[in-house]
């Protein structure tokens, strides 16, 4: 691994996670673990440039038809790409295809940066997940061996345990907390080969857990408020992304939105 990297560019690719939901600004735009990452490595190189093609909801077959190729064109020196897991969601998942469009994303990406960035999406506990979990864990084995044939980085954000405490997620069970997005930027930035800054992996401080009438209210809000709108639009093949834009489409240099 390079250490002291000096990366002058970087292209986002991907989902919600990369998008940045649910780590919220007070104008209500979203930050996320990609923009926390392009502030650090812009205050390390003057003139860094950075674009965000993420949208929240896209399936692979769309990150690669929407976005791959508008992200090879941009010749960067970093590209991540994070994808799949929201087809492993879906009630029917053709894996065989999945992984094929994983290696058409992968064999136009990595020729066209100086660093291909994957990963291994955060683990987190619960029913819905429990029953996709050999899905995204053949996702993940499919991630590990295109990396290795390709050059690409592998973040293990999978294995994290501290990433696994529930209070890294939102309400919505299914996005970051802006402490999850802050670790998973931090993860990315030392794969980077930049110097640490913390430990990412370190576990919070232990809390007061839940008791059982508080932990069913939760449950039952979720359920509501969450869970049904996002299987109703499983069931149906609508997104939460639909009709939406890249939040940073073009890549230009970086300026931080709260300035």
């Amino acid at each position: 691994m390079q250490m002291n990297a000096n990366y002058t560019s970087l292209v986002a690719v991907g989902d919600s996670f990369t998008e940045g939901m649910s780590d919220l600004l007070p104008d209500g735009s979203y930050r996320g673990w990609a923009d926390l990452l392009a502030a650090r490595m812009a205050a390390a190189t003057p003139g860094f440039r950075y674009a965000n093609l993420a949208v929240r909801g896209k399936l692979i077959a769309q990150i690669v038809a929407e976005q791959v190729d508008v992200a090879a064109a941009m010749q960067p020196d970093v590209i991540t790409l994070v994808g799949g897991l929201n087809d492993t969601l879906r009630p029917k998942c053709d894996m065989v295809r999945v992984h094929a469009l994983l290696d058409e994303a992968v064999e136009r990406l990595a020729p066209a940066c100086k660093q291909l960035v994957l990963m291994r999406s955060p683990g987190r506990s619960g029913p819905v997940f429990q029953r996709f979990r050999p899905r995204m864990e053949e996702l993940f084995v499919h991630i590990d061996e295109l990396a290795a044939r390709h050059g690409a980085t592998v973040v293990d954000l999978y294995g994290s345990a501290a990433l696994g405490d529930q209070r890294m997620w939102d309400v919505d069970r299914l996005h970051l907390t802006a402490e999850g997005h802050r670790r998973v930027a931090e993860a990315v930035w030392q794969s980077l080969g930049y110097a640490p800054e913390d430990d990412w992996q370190t576990p919070l401080p232990a809390g007061t857990p839940l008791n059982w009438p508080a932990r069913r209210a939760a449950d039952l809000r979720f359920a509501r408020q969450h869970l049904a709108p996002w299987i109703a639009r499983r069931l149906t093949g609508r997104s939460s992304g639909d009709g939406l834009p890249a939040k940073r489409p073009d890549l230009l240099p970086y300026e931080d939105p709260r300035t």
